[in-house]
């Protein structure tokens, strides 16, 4: 992926999707087989009050932008096209309220069908991973 194309799909990633806006994501590496965001922590993002837990229905979200962004960052024409099938999700431990961070990487790229897997870490401490199955139509 050439500069220009990496620079304008950071540029969607973090300040033209409106979800994306609102959870602060910031890409710290972008390639077509791997992505790294971080996302702060905001006190929208509790689960657990008693604990001040990050949500784990926030978390997915970020899970699925994460996976959805390698099928965009592998798009070769405007008319390509993504949708998830399925997102599984096993979340291994409490995200306390700080920032997490999230990454992607392609395992599977078929002609209909592209496969992820994901995780997010607190301070290089694994707190949840998953997988991302997801419809992908070149068009």
């Amino acid at each position: 992926m050439d500069n220009e194309s990496k620079e304008r799909l950071i540029k969607l990633a973090e300040e033209e999707i409106p979800i994306h806006k609102f959870l602060g994501l910031k890409v710290e590496k972008l390639e077509r087989e791997f992505i790294r965001i971080s996302v702060p922590f905001r006190d929208e993002f509790v689960g657990d009050i008693r604990k001040n837990r990050w949500h784990g229905g926030i978390m997915a979200t970020i899970m699925d932008t994460v996976g959805g962004a390698i099928g965009y960052a592998n798009f070769e024409s405007q008319g390509d096209s993504l949708s998830t099938i399925d997102l599984r999700v096993d979340y291994l431990r409490g995200a306390e309220a700080r920032a997490l961070t999230f990454e992607g990487e392609l395992v599977r790229m078929g002609n209909r069908i592209m496969v992820t897997k994901m995780k997010a870490l607190q301070d290089d401490i694994l707190v949840a991973e998953g997988k991302g199955v997801y419809n992908f139509i070149r068009g």
